[in-house]
């Protein structure tokens, strides 16, 4: 049996976050061979699966702002609800939801990364002509990162869903197994908030990878000024960050409305109540901006240290860091 090194993956697919770099007449009619590919494409979705742990940390935080966004009297600030949760529940309480968390962010993350290597590299080869990738790259990037999670969210919904009741239903169960079996007798399980999760993931997925790819080759053309290439492991590592960082500050911004809206509908009140009606009764500008702060504390961090992750579990297994390809 042939044994798949880091050597031939990168052979085969590139280094899966940049462009061909030779021209389209050199480019072999199909350049992705499947059985090549597909070790490389598993360990992308291994490292972002992993990645997704600084999420399960950040539960308490995300916990506070859930509860937030759904009881806005009763938790009127981040650190207030903190206090609340931790004198009522404890330690306990505030890592509560803690497993469909790690459920939902970790199939989520890791179908994410690994389908945007998955598009990306099969749109770039379907074009097989270098100039135009070049010149459209933006493109690429945006149908790569929609496509990775619209597939990601569906897997990730049943989760997500039974994650907020957790967190935010005080008559709900708090056990994981006890909470699943009630939820799932309930007729909008397991996709009733697939929409407003879209709503949610879809623009800031595609916010995140817009942002951090372009952040990347800004940073290595006009801040460096040189190559990926030439700068160490260690420069290499710390471009990563600063671009992951840039990126969930502007993904977690633009997707905080819908990301209420599915906190809200966990509430019994709004569980049968349609989006525009919850708009009508809480308020756009509430809904835009109750919770924005600890979310852009948790989200923005957290797709920061989580590229930094994903980059570094990627040079572990010599497959380099992302982005950074030449103009």
């Amino acid at each position: 049996m042939s044994r798949y090194t880091a050597e031939n993956c990168m052979n085969y697919v590139g280094n899966a976050m940049d462009f061909p770099r030779q021209p389209a007449a050199q480019q072999p009619k199909s350049p992705v061979d499947s059985s090549q590919s597909m070790p490389y494409y598993g360990l992308c979705f291994v490292g972002g699966a992993l990645s997704s742990s600084i999420r399960w940390i950040k539960t308490p935080l995300d916990n506070v702002k859930c509860n937030m966004q759904v009881y806005p009297s009763i938790y009127p600030s981040f650190r207030q609800g903190l206090v609340v949760i931790y004198r009522s529940e404890g330690v306990r309480g505030l890592y509560r939801g803690l497993v469909p968390t790690v459920l939902a962010y970790g199939t989520q993350t890791g179908v994410k990364y690994g389908m945007y290597e998955v598009m990306k590299s099969k749109i770039t080869s379907l074009i097989n002509d270098d100039q135009v990738v070049r010149e459209y790259r933006g493109l690429i990037y945006v149908a790569s990162a929609a496509c990775a999670e619209a597939v990601a969210d569906v897997l990730m919904c049943p989760w997500e869903m039974l994650k907020v009741r957790t967190q935010t239903d005080p008559t709900f169960p708090k056990k994981f197994l006890h909470g699943l079996r009630l939820i799932s007798t309930e007729p909008s399980f397991p996709f009733g908030s697939l929409a407003p999760l879209m709503c949610r993931q879809l623009p800031s997925t595609i916010v995140n990878f817009y942002t951090f790819e372009n952040t990347v080759n800004l940073i290595y053309k006009h801040g460096l000024k040189k190559p990926k290439e030439s700068c160490n492991t260690m420069t290499q590592l710390g471009v990563t960050f600063a671009a992951g960082y840039g990126a969930g500050f502007f993904s977690t911004t633009c997707s905080h409305l819908p990301d209420s809206l599915v906190s809200l509908k966990a509430r019994p009140e709004f569980a049968n109540a349609s989006y525009v009606s919850i708009i009508r009764q809480v308020g756009l500008w509430e809904l835009s901006t109750k919770g924005l702060g600890p979310r852009v504390a948790i989200t923005g961090s957290v797709i920061g240290f989580q590229w930094l992750f994903y980059d570094s579990f990627k040079t572990c297994l010599g497959l380099g860091t992302s982005g950074g390809s030449e103009e």
